[in-house]
């Protein structure tokens, strides 16, 4: 079995860190780069750093928060949200990003994953995917694709769509359930085995992580490669090193 990431989310708005539940009522956690220097001396695998308000506002990524985030992590280091083409891929990898992660952009112009993959490479390109759920009488997916910050609907099925970004060249995905985001109740495990069974390459769960039974949980029943969280990192619920050791212990292969 391949080595399971444990990877905290920086969720930046307004250059803080913040946290909410389902993408809403959001409070302000730390400053980016204390979390970042935090996380990487605890041995977090990698760093999610996204930008939320960014599609929403229509504008690119606030590059002086990455920079000054890219100045200080020693690990790899993902950024997402606001990025439209492949220039603005290139000006974060100049920064010293190794991942870029797209979702509204993807889902507006599919060609985008084909285009950035052949120009920097599968390996660093992400394609986040939010989706909810829907009753069976909306007429819509029942695992539906949402975009700006899980404003808008696309009426686009979640697997289907999984299914089409893997062909167009996306390295991974990042599947975040709007529904559990930030209640603490647990990954969406139906909505993360369905990407995850339908797909060859690695999907990081997200949303929902409220204890260490969770990440087992989305690993071995949602058959996540990686797990990511926020709240229970940033507010001291849960260590890095504590999850690492937890998942160990229960035969899971994680980096110590």
């Amino acid at each position: 079995m391949k080595e399971v990431r444990v990877i905290p989310c920086l969720d930046v708005k307004d250059g803080r860190v913040v946290k909410g539940v389902k993408f809403v009522n959001l409070r302000d956690a730390r400053d980016p780069v204390e979390a970042a220097e935090a996380y990487c001396r605890e041995g977090a695998d990698e760093l999610v750093f996204l930008d939320i308000m960014a599609s929403v506002e229509d504008r690119g990524t606030r590059l002086e928060w990455v920079k000054r985030v890219a100045e200080k992590v020693t690990i790899p280091f993902a950024v997402g949200g606001g990025i439209r083409d492949t220039k603005d891929m290139k000006e974060l990898f100049d920064l010293g990003v190794g991942k870029v992660s797209i979702n509204t952009a993807a889902v507006r112009s599919p060609e985008l994953i084909a285009e950035a993959a052949k120009e920097f490479g599968k390996e660093r390109l992400v394609v986040a995917i939010d989706g909810k759920k829907n009753p069976p009488s909306s007429g819509l997916p029942r695992l539906e694709v949402m975009v700006k910050s899980g404003e808008e609907s696309t009426g686009k099925d979640i697997v289907e769509w999984a299914k089409k970004v893997e062909e167009l060249g996306a390295g991974e995905i990042l599947l975040t359930s709007k529904d559990a985001d930030g209640t603490k109740e647990g990954y969406d495990l139906e909505m993360t085995k369905a990407v995850a069974e339908a797909v060859t390459i690695p999907v990081t769960a997200s949303g929902g992580a409220g204890k260490l039974e969770h990440l087992y949980e989305a690993v071995t029943i949602g058959k996540a490669a990686a797990v990511l969280a926020a709240s229970i990192f940033h507010f001291g619920e849960i260590s890095i090193p504590e999850a690492k050791k937890y998942l160990k212990e229960r035969g899971i292969s994680v980096r110590m």
